[in-house]
């Protein structure tokens, strides 16, 4: 009921994680990323501790790929999860339960992993990671590029109606954690709008968490 990509900024360092489901709020239960460690999708009847777990292993020092095994060796009903990680050198690593639901499948690329259940085809994830790496600039628009390619794809086997993007950097939050937690619409179009507008601002909003003396006008009436 889900398709995602979890990716790196070779340039930059920033990590980014987009996801999208037929089931309400799906970034707020399987979207996870964490400064200079790496993102983590938890997807597939999620369990939402499964996520930080993984970016603590690998905070500790672990690899993608060290961190899904240690997982696999320790938390309980795997079976029915699909996790995907990235970590800070852009390795990946997945685990997906063989009680996956309908069609699941992954690919992976170059600082990027997709994966993927209840999918229309198996060829959604290959699709995410090829709209990822075809389009250059900013991790933000490729990670939408990338959801778009999965939509075209076939996107999931049903109709989605959530979806959400969140990107780290250099500071202990997310500088993006954007939203649609359920529409009738094209949730990825209603993400990939406010990313539309949220972008130009996001230096801005870093800037006057860090030091408000310096930081722009908001540019709304009423502000002088």
């Amino acid at each position: 009921m889900t398709f995602s990509l979890v990716a790196r900024c070779a340039e930059t360092g920033m990590f980014g994680i987009a996801i999208a489901s037929s089931s309400p709020a799906v970034a707020a239960r399987c979207a996870y990323t964490r400064a200079g460690v790496g993102a983590v999708a938890s997807q597939n009847i999620t369990d939402p501790r499964l996520g930080p777990m993984v970016l603590e292993l690998m905070h500790c020092g672990m690899s993608a790929h060290r961190a899904i095994a240690e997982l696999q060796n320790t938390a309980q009903h795997l079976a029915y999860r699909q996790v995907l990680a990235i970590d800070a050198n852009g390795d990946t690593a997945i685990h997906s339960g063989p009680n996956s639901l309908g069609v699941w499948t992954d690919a992976a690329g170059r600082n990027v992993q997709a994966a993927g259940n209840l999918l229309a085809n198996e060829d959604v994830p290959q699709a995410i990671v090829e709209g990822f790496e075809q389009v250059s600039g900013h991790l933000g628009d490729r990670l939408i590029a990338a959801m778009h390619s999965g939509l075209a794809a076939g996107g999931e086997a049903g109709p989605i109606h959530s979806a959400g993007l969140q990107i780290c950097d250099t500071v202990p939050w997310p500088v993006a954690d954007l939203r649609c937690d359920w529409t009738t619409q094209c949730p990825i179009e209603t993400i990939a709008s406010a990313w539309d507008v949220y972008k130009p601002q996001l230096d801005a909003y870093v800037q006057r968490a860090l030091d408000p003396r310096e930081a722009p006008s908001y540019g709304v009436p009423g502000d002088e």
